[in-house]
């Protein structure tokens, strides 16, 4: 992983409605959990950098239309953006629509320091069921857990459990995987079952609370490496921990 390597952070909540603030207040909350941080930027239909004077005002009336809008930085030496999109009842779980917010960040010593807050600003300002952060060379590993693919059954690497599709699980705030960083909601905890003091002690270690009641894990101390040994035996046994996540206990 080099210094430079994105941060990949993805979220997932209750579809937007009519009047919704929050993608303003997502923004907004990213911006704080990385100061100097000022996300004023857009892409035109014709991939073209655009300017928002009045970007807080553009975010609330996409908001009332029910759109998270793309919006970026415009430093191309320390890109950072974020949008949603809608994901459909038919491929989300229990047959209900969520919102997913996408971000992309350099994953240098800044932005590793404080992806914990940069996860917990847009989880929680955005009212996420779950969501996470990873480095994108973990990504891929992750990607092939998910079954089926096109390509015919799961074929996980390192070991790692084989997922069910988004659609296949029974609760939209059951975790479709795991991740570097990981934003559990209240609703998420209770379905998981954490924390259990005689079971999590190592977790607890490298978790804390949010605001809302909802808890950020974080399962290594440096960033996701599953070159690692050590990173992707702390994976493995966390996924055996949580048979809920991914949808693999049958009920």
């Amino acid at each position: 992983m080099t210094p430079q390597s994105p941060l990949i952070l993805n979220v997932y909540a209750p579809a937007l409605t009519g009047a919704d603030p929050r993608p303003l207040a997502t923004v907004q909350g990213l911006e704080r959990a990385l100061p100097g941080l000022c996300l004023d930027r857009t892409v035109t239909e014709s991939r073209r950098l655009a300017a928002l004077p009045q970007r807080d005002e553009w975010l609330t009336e996409a908001g009332m239309r029910g759109e998270f809008p793309f919006v970026c930085n415009g430093d191309e030496r320390h890109p950072v953006i974020i949008s949603g999109r809608l994901r459909s009842a038919n491929v989300s779980p229990g047959r209900r629509p969520q919102l997913q917010v996408h971000a992309k960040l350099p994953l240098d010593a800044t932005v590793a320091t404080a992806a914990s807050a940069v996860l917990e600003a847009v989880a929680e300002g955005v009212q996420a069921f779950w969501g996470h952060a990873t480095p994108d060379d973990a990504t891929l590993d992750i990607a092939f857990q998910t079954a089926p693919t096109r390509e015919g059954p799961p074929a996980p690497r390192r070991g790692l459990p084989a997922l069910k599709l988004f659609q296949h699980i029974r609760l939209p705030e059951i975790p479709y995987h795991l991740g570097w960083l990981n934003y559990w909601s209240a609703d998420a905890v209770r379905a998981l079952g954490f924390p259990d003091p005689s079971l999590d002690a190592e977790l607890l270690s490298r978790a804390r609370r949010t605001e809302s009641g909802g808890w950020l894990v974080q399962l290594t101390e440096t960033p996701l490496d599953l070159d690692n040994p050590a990173h992707l035996e702390t994976l493995l046994r966390t996924y055996e921990r949580f048979p809920e996540i991914g949808g693999r206990v049958s009920r």
